[in-house]
């Protein structure tokens, strides 16, 4: 099955929700990628979150969403638009878990992330992208987007991700939601929602159990939920032997002699899907011509 989005109205139209299922994409991610358990966590939490949020924005309108942090992972990237995400990751080979307290045994994303800065880039096709950054919250992503939205869009929102790994490495479920007040809410809808809110202690528990967005969508709304779209997500890297030839032409022609003459080509490798380009010591000469 596809993942997807749905997006629906609740409350009498005062509150907006996005609900997920990204097992799918984050599976491609931590393949990619080769994560470890609480990398993959963090990372598809990350990509989660970042598909839906580019599904406020229009199709042609992009984001780049990017999560630096003093703990080993070291930082967490995104590229999102129309809900097709690629995502890149400072270090993959990271395994942690609490080991006490109500979370013992469960993967510690805080500590994997540390303290730190989650940054977005709006491309919304204006002269200059819009760059604001907050500062993380917890370093477990759902929190810091909640913040985000809430302090930099000043949008009062709650956001809830989640991933759960096999004991294979796999990704056994992925998902989560973003449940967002419009100008209009009244108190009982903040009130009624609130409630719904404490009705999901984690998001990873209710999918294995067979929920879906659709599910998640009613138990967050009360039962006022109006469903307005759904939408594929997905992990897609739209790389080309085209486009990194285009950015081999900003070099200057001393640099790419060089890469002629002293290494007889190059070779690049796109971090967002792991593809190797090659470029031989005809194509950077065109490269120079073209120029």
């Amino acid at each position: 099955m596809k993942d997807y989005t749905l997006i629906a109205t609740a409350y009498n139209k005062e509150a907006r929700i996005y609900a997920a299922t990204s097992t799918n994409l984050v599976q491609e991610a931590h393949e990619i990628h080769k994560t470890w358990p609480t990398a993959s966590a963090a990372l598809g939490r990350f990509l989660t979150a970042s598909a839906m949020m580019s599904l406020m924005y229009k199709d042609d309108e992009h984001l780049t969403l990017k999560i630096e942090g003093e703990g080993p992972l070291k930082y967490l990237l995104a590229e999102a638009h129309n809900g097709i995400v690629r995502g890149d990751i400072g270090n993959p080979e990271v395994y942690l878990k609490y080991h006490s307290g109500p979370k013992a045994g469960k993967l510690n994303v805080g500590m994997a992330v540390g303290a730190g800065l989650l940054t977005v880039t709006k491309d919304l096709n204006m002269r200059q992208p819009f760059t604001s950054s907050t500062p993380l919250v917890s370093g477990e992503i759902g929190d810091d987007f909640t913040y985000y939205f809430t302090t930099s869009e000043q949008t009062p929102s709650a956001v809830g991700v989640g991933v759960l790994v096999n004991v294979d490495n796999s990704i056994l479920v992925s998902g989560g939601f973003i449940v967002q007040l419009l100008p209009s809410a009244s108190e009982q809808t903040i009130s009624s929602l609130e409630k719904a809110l404490t009705k999901i202690s984690s998001v990873t528990d209710l999918m294995q159990e067979g929920k879906k967005p659709e599910d998640l969508i009613h138990i967050l709304a009360s039962g006022t939920e109006e469903i307005l779209d759904k939408r594929e997500i997905k992990y897609h890297c739209p790389c080309s032997k085209e486009g990194f030839a285009s950015s081999l032409s900003y070099l200057d022609n001393k640099t790419l002699e060089e890469l002629i003459h002293e290494d007889h080509g190059a070779e690049i490798n796109c971090h967002f899907c792991g593809k190797k380009y090659h470029f031989s010591e005809n194509d950077l000469k065109d490269i120079i011509n073209n120029k």
